[in-house]
């Protein structure tokens, strides 16, 4: 949902740092790998220790890279496969980091196994949500839904939230609750996306098997 509006308003306005980067000879691939690690490292660092406002600024840094990356390409026309697979591969490490730094918090400091266990099904169900859809184009179906909750809505659900109720340490009362509660939306959002997807195509291959039985029999009769 979010991809459709904020993704073309950022790559508007990131256009002249990518350019920027190209004329400094940097690759995107190199962008696609720094802002990964600057993300897993963000989310392993501060947020299983609890500092949850800086672990966000830090990724939030970072996580643009995911945009810059595919912008120069682009600009360079230099958009391949492989810089797609590396891209959406980063990603998935990216999302686990940031969930991961979650669970480690919950499994710690912060002593919740349940907020633990939602921590560990939110970074579970990214996973799979992003494989049903990639799984389905795979054997031909266009898999044509948004879903619910994304990449970018678990993204930006979850790091704001978490950013807030980092405020809790500069003495802001209460804000804490915020992030199970966010953690809370993005997995059930992320439940409702799974099953849209996955009836989504069990739609598309009934209906793709249905126009090609006619052709198959035909051929079989020849």
């Amino acid at each position: 949902m979010l991809n459709k509006y904020a993704r073309a308003f950022f790559t508007r306005v990131l256009t002249p740092f990518a350019a920027f980067l190209l004329r400094r000879g940097v690759s995107p691939d190199a962008v696609t790998l720094v802002g990964t690690a600057g993300v897993v490292a963000g989310a392993l660092v501060f947020f299983p220790r609890g500092e949850f406002f800086w672990g966000t600024v830090v990724i939030t840094l970072f996580v643009f890279s995911d945009l810059v990356d595919g912008n120069m390409a682009r600009q360079a026309g230099t958009s391949s496969r492989w810089g797609a697979f590396l891209d959406s591969t980063l990603d998935r490490v990216a999302d686990g980091a940031i969930f991961g730094g979650f669970a480690l918090w919950y499994a710690g400091t912060g002593d919740n196994d349940l907020m633990c266990a939602v921590a560990i099904f939110c970074l579970a169900s990214g996973q799979v949500v992003s494989y049903t859809k990639a799984r389905g184009e795979s054997i031909g179906l266009p898999v044509a839904v948004n879903g619910l909750v994304e990449r970018a809505e678990r993204l930006v659900i979850s790091l704001v939230a978490a950013g807030l109720a980092g405020l809790h340490a500069f003495g802001v009362p209460g804000i804490d609750v915020l992030l199970p509660v966010a953690l809370w939306v993005v997995a059930l959002g992320s439940l409702v996306t799974l099953a849209q997807r996955v009836v989504t195509v069990r739609r598309e291959s009934a209906e793709a098997e249905a126009a090609e039985g006619p052709a198959h029999r035909d051929g079989a009769e020849a």
